[in-house]
């Protein structure tokens, strides 16, 4: 005889991707942290569990059940977090939010999208491979293109912004964090008539 595993209640997963440590603080690949920080002031609230890999804490946005996540596998294994919490609470991928930066997008700007490829980011392909499908809704921080073409892409992505860039990026990653609220109030066509550039 198999037990049928009843919905959790949560409607909603919000991940934001990066890289833990002290090291990869405020580099341009943590952008997606940087929202979830954004968000967490917001919501007045810290991440106090730490499970699947990941630090995250629960709570509710316009009435919705929702988690609030940050992987702590490394970008390139994000999916091994992503998967589990959507597993275990049972989470369906079209509700799950990730948000992570984008060199082809200009700094300051952000862009929200209801699915798509990978386009490059190792961090959403892995969730999209372990998910299994592209139908996952995310936020796309712009953090500028490298600077020439012979620049290494790590680099660049690991580095931090100059003092300018930093402040259009904080200006993006509190928009990122308003179009959160809103896709969860409105829903995402709302959201990115809203704050998608």
């Amino acid at each position: 005889m198999f037990l049928k595993l009843k919905p959790s209640g949560f409607e909603y997963l919000i991940v934001g991707l990066g890289n833990p440590g002290i090291t990869y603080e405020n580099t341009r690949h943590n952008a997606g942290f940087m929202v979830i920080d954004e968000l967490l002031d917001d919501l007045n609230l810290t991440l106090n569990k730490h499970k699947f890999e990941s630090l995250y804490s629960d709570t509710v946005i316009s009435g919705k059940r929702v988690i609030i996540a940050k992987p702590q596998t490394f970008m390139n294994n994000s999916g091994k977090a992503v998967s589990a919490i959507s597993s275990f609470y049972k989470i369906p991928a079209d509700r799950i939010i990730v948000i992570f930066d984008d060199i082809s997008l200009a700094v300051g700007n952000i862009r929200i999208r209801r699915k798509g490829s990978a386009g490059g980011h190792n961090g959403i392909k892995d969730i999209i491979e372990l998910m299994g499908t592209e139908n996952i809704m995310r936020i796309k921080v712009g953090v500028g293109s490298k600077p020439n073409p012979e620049y290494d892409l790590k680099d660049w992505v690991l580095g931090k912004p100059s003092e300018t860039d930093a402040e259009n990026m904080k200006i993006a990653c509190k928009n990122a964090a308003k179009a959160v609220k809103e896709i969860i109030c409105s829903g995402i066509d709302s959201a990115m008539n809203k704050y998608s550039k």
